[in-house]
């Protein structure tokens, strides 16, 4: 411990004349700390330092309250000037002050020369390496503790299954009962958060039986926690039914159901239940948020996205991380790119890879692939390291603009000089790369080259760049690989189908037609969807339900003809049938993404932005209509398709029809 701790403090008189009318007492110390008077409680405190040293508690958490390590050091110096060192009490509370200022080396000096050290030592010291992440020398203090209690068995099991090592923090939690330890409430909690983790079911069911034993079910942390556990499992409905059955709820009920509902694809019911969380007079936190942002970039709902960054700005939930990455991804998503760099750029934070990787998938998904690897050299300079999302993004980024040469030297890159393993996604974002640049045969080569055994997505990615490239041979040979791995792949017969009909071999789409119907295997439908005053209208071909379609069909087949006086030729190689030329036409007229710009045009001023969103991969004639209508009608049209985002204007899309 440095010698400036042995000094006397000149800043604390000894001298009572000015405090002798005053009576202190510790709620009167409190009260000052509370203010944030530290240097008023100091010399009232310091008068009475020998008769009531259970005063340095106080002062210590008064320190701790308003930040003030310097404070916390000259008060230090008052504990061991005064003989207080040795009273174990005052010094459990330091050493805690110490490790929650983050200073360790400080603590652990405090801890080597404390004379008396009791349980609650051990533990103080053991949370404060949890706290930092010491895992390592958490579970040295654990195993050489002279005694235990349930507190201490908690600050283990806790920091193992938040540090993500659940097996360990699952197998100590059976070791409780062993050592004749009874788990309370918040070891079940974290050991429920570590079943979540590993979504062993089995164990998870073991644990709410002994949940049930003793009693925690009247938890409400407790009820959440089951309710998440299930959840992460699969077990959805009863999941569900935990949280309908709780007498009592919180905003972690709350949060679990809303987080449960996201995770099932329920984005929808994931925002009504946040309107009902809100009704009910719960306030959202950066768990909420987190989720029902998400939820909003799923649907592509920027209206209620924005009233919901609305709230989290209210609510002060912008300062969290996590917050800022969903919004800078959900803004994206819904087409907004340049609020996701506002997003971004306002967080005023340097060091977090999240949120940096979260900007770089932006740009990426937009098809702003030099905008994302110029942010990734910033990333660099700064001296944050990269992660495997981090390089996934970039290699999306790449393979959608192109960039060949960039892609290979980050996957390079990533494996010599970060040291870390590509994973089967970084390996497709390099085949689709190469397909998209025609190279079919080097990237067919590259996957069978593969350290990773090639799965049913990689193939697809490769059949799809020989529809691309128009190549019936290799598409048959590839389709084999992908159906070999799931027999039930509706794209993939799809893709086949599509290249076939291209070349008008009718004849092979009706058998792979009869092959999808033996099999019962149904194509997706085509989904387009728009968002109008919170309402979002969704259109799919041959649906006859919506309110305005006959309005629709009109104004499509105007828009048609004006389409053509201006040079538009329907691509008729996007039909799967075989059906006269005035039936192929209707058919690419109407299809989905159509349907839901026409409305757009129909129901929206002159000059806004529409933003239209798709499940499935834009066609090549609808890409080519897209465009024209962007000149014609002097709009910017967005589309979000399944892999990227168009951004059409004036006659050109973003893309540079590389898609």
């Amino acid at each position: 411990m440095g010698k400036s701790f042995l000094r006397p403090l000149r800043s604390v008189s000894l001298n009572t004349a000015n405090h002798q009318s005053l009576t202190p007492t510790k709620d009167h110390i409190s009260y000052l700390c509370s203010k944030g008077r530290l240097t008023e409680a100091f010399k009232t405190f310091s008068h009475y330092v020998y008769s009531n040293p259970n005063l340095f508690a106080t002062l210590l958490q008064g320190c701790l309250k308003h930040h003030l390590l310097p404070l916390t050091k000259q008060l230090h110096s008052i504990i061991i000037t005064s003989g207080c060192s040795a009273d174990k009490f005052v010094c459990n509370h330091l050493l805690n002050v110490y490790f929650k200022f983050g200073q360790v080396g400080i603590a652990g000096d405090l801890f080597d020369v404390m004379p008396r050290r009791n349980v609650m030592t051990y533990n103080i010291l053991l949370g404060g390496f949890v706290q930092i992440g010491d895992l390592g020398s958490a579970r040295k203090v654990f195993d050489e503790m002279p005694e235990r209690n349930v507190a201490t068995w908690n600050a283990m099991v806790a920091g193992l299954t938040q540090s993500g090592v659940n097996e360990e923090g699952v197998r100590l939690f059976c070791g409780m009962f062993g050592g004749g330890f009874f788990p309370d409430e918040f070891t079940v909690g974290s050991v429920l958060r570590g079943c979540a983790g590993m979504k062993d079911l089995r164990m998870g069911r073991q644990v709410h039986g002994y949940v049930v034993k003793s009693g925690f079910l009247v938890s409400v942390v407790v009820g959440s926690s089951l309710a998440h556990m299930y959840m992460k499992c699969g077990e959805f409905g009863e999941g569900e039914r935990l949280i309908g059955g709780m007498a009592v709820h919180s905003v972690a009920s709350c949060n679990t159901l809303i987080g449960g509902r996201a995770q099932r694809g329920l984005s929808e019911g994931a925002l009504d239940q946040y309107n009902s969380m809100k009704a009910a007079g719960f306030r959202p936190d950066k768990i909420t948020f987190v989720s029902v942002l998400s939820s909003c970039a799923e649907l592509a709902t920027i209206g209620q996205g924005q009233q919901i960054h609305a709230d989290a700005l209210k609510s002060g939930a912008c300062s969290s991380l996590s917050v800022v990455s969903t919004l800078v991804s959900m803004y994206s998503k819904c087409g907004c790119l340049d609020d996701s760099i506002k997003a971004f750029l306002e967080s005023g934070n340097d060091d977090d890879v999240v949120l940096w990787t979260s900007m770089i998938a932006a740009y990426g998904f937009h098809g702003r692939g030099k905008e994302a690897i110029q942010l990734f050299n910033q990333m660099e300079q700064k001296g944050l390291e990269a992660n495997d999302i981090t390089f996934l993004s970039l290699l999306y980024a790449c393979s959608h603009c192109g960039l060949k040469d960039d892609g290979i030297a980050f996957l390079n890159s990533m494996k010599q000089k970060y040291g870390l393993e590509p994973r089967v996604e970084h390996y497709t974002c390099m085949v689709d790369l190469l397909g998209r640049s025609g190279r079919l045969e080097e990237a067919e080569a590259f996957v069978r080259s593969m350290p990773v055994k090639a799965d049913a997505v990689i193939w697809k990615t490769l059949l799809a760049a020989c529809k691309t490239y128009k190549n019936a041979d290799m598409a048959k040979r590839i389709a084999g690989e992908v159906l070999n791995l799931d027999p039930n792949d509706a794209a993939s017969y799809v893709l086949l189908s599509s290249i076939q009909a291209s070349e008008k071999r009718w004849q092979d789409v009706s058998d792979l037609r009869k092959a999808m119907r033996d099999r019962r295997v149904k194509k997706e439908p085509g989904i387009s969807w728009f968002e109008l005053k919170n309402h979002v209208h969704q259109f799919c071909t041959g649906d006859k339900s919506h309110p305005q379609l006959m309005e629709i069909d009109t104004y499509l087949e105007e828009l048609t003809a004006e389409l053509k006086l201006r040079g538009y030729i329907p691509d008729m190689s996007s039909v799967l049938h075989d059906m006269d030329l005035e039936e192929k036409e209707y058919n690419l007229a109407h299809h989905s993404e159509k349907l839901a710009i026409a409305f757009a045009l129909m129901n929206t001023p002159p000059g806004v932005t529409i933003r239209v969103m798709k499940n499935l991969r834009v066609c090549t004639d609808c890409h080519i209509a897209i465009k024209y209508i962007s000149e014609i009608k002097n709009r910017e049209i967005i589309v979000r398709d399944s892999s990227r985002f168009h951004h059409f204007k004036e006659g050109q899309c973003s893309c540079g029809d590389y898609w």
